[in-house]
């Protein structure tokens, strides 16, 4: 199954060495190689010898090459649409194709792309405020208004990350030892696929980015406030739309008596971008619980297997579990007011 092979199989790792010669081979630059973090692909910091900095990826073996297709053209889309957006710009070959795929030394065949390098600070390095809360709401409706007439076949692809097919993660628990958390977990699913799914094929959609967390913002370190880069387009598909803003307010609760009030911040700046509808805020509270129910499960069985790389994949498990049971203490029905008052909408849908 793809959805394991992606998640489960660690790809054999990539020398820089190795990197730098398809950089040459296929992009006529010199430059040197530093590895980067990634769950999937096997990334690498340019620094070239023209005196600009890149990024150059090679994707997981597993993955669909048409899934890389569709991540990379989306790039392409983005920026016809909007030439400002601060997302990377997927740099030609030599021979003015987008990508190529390639033949690698441990007998694996990957998609290689080189991508403009973002400069900017990680947004989970810095201090939060609310100017920068806004900024990432507008700058998030600003993408999904470019993407909003976007479509490829691969599209649909199946992704683990995906909150429509939360179901998926029960597989996860059943090889989870028990534990009172486990059983948080457990339920939160059986109310989502009895209370939740039913409602999201009513719903608007459209491809999202999927994947807005604190590791994937860059600000302007001069003042903190100014989105400068959007990145890692890696668990984009075609979902609710309201799927984006479940998944970026995941990472952007408080520790106030209402844990979203600073989400709001960034709810309220995109609703100004990208309004939302009626039935759309009235979803919201349950998306982001199934985000913060996905994030503890996913993370937690990945280290699991993949303790060499477990720093980099429980990053941001603790704080989702204390954020699942702090927005879960606030309620639906005081969680939903809350947020239909903040998009000065009435009524429920």
């Amino acid at each position: 199954m793809v959805i394991d092979q992606l998640f489960s199989t660690m790809a054999a790792a990539v020398d820089c060495r190795e990197a730098t010669s398809l950089l040459w081979q296929h992009y006529g630059l010199r430059g040197v190689a530093s590895p980067l973090n990634s769950e999937r692909d096997a990334n690498f910091h340019i620094r070239g010898d023209d005196g600009r900095e890149y990024v150059l990826k090679l994707s997981h073996p597993a993955e669909d090459r048409a899934v890389t297709d569709f991540q990379s053209r989306a790039l392409l889309h983005a920026l016809a649409q909007d030439p400002s957006l601060p997302v990377p710009q997927l740099l030609p070959r030599s021979d003015g194709l987008p990508y190529a795929v390639v033949d690698m030394a441990d007998g694996s065949r990957r998609v290689l792309r080189l991508l403009s390098y973002l400069a900017g600070q990680p947004l989970h390095q810095v201090k939060r405020s609310p100017a920068q809360r806004a900024h990432l709401g507008q700058t998030l409706g600003r993408l999904d208004n470019a993407l909003r007439d976007y479509a490829h076949p691969a599209a649909h692809h199946p992704l683990l990350w995906d909150i429509q097919h939360a179901e998926r993660l029960q597989a996860l628990l059943a090889e989870t030892p028990d534990s009172p958390q486990k059983a948080v977990l457990a339920d939160w699913l059986a109310h989502f696929i009895q209370h939740v799914q039913p409602v999201l094929g009513g719903l608007r959609r459209q491809v999202i980015h999927n994947d807005l967390n604190p590791h994937n913002v860059l600000v302007d370190p001069q003042d903190l406030t100014t989105t400068v880069g959007l990145i890692d387009f890696g668990d984009m598909v075609e979902a609710p739309l309201i799927n984006e803003l479940a998944v970026a307010c995941s990472y952007q609760l408080s520790g106030n008596d209402n844990p979203l009030d600073s989400a709001g911040e960034l709810i309220a700046a995109y609703h100004a971008v990208c309004p939302l509808q009626a039935e759309e805020i009235a979803i919201l509270y349950p998306l982001i619980l199934t985000r913060l129910c996905m994030t503890v499960t996913i993370t937690g069985w990945r280290a699991a297997r993949h303790p060499e790389n477990s720093s980099y994949i429980l990053r941001n498990n603790g704080l989702s579990w204390d954020g699942l049971q702090r927005l879960s203490a606030l309620g639906q029905a005081q969680a939903t007011d809350y947020l239909f008052a903040l998009c000065q909408m009435k009524g429920h849908a």
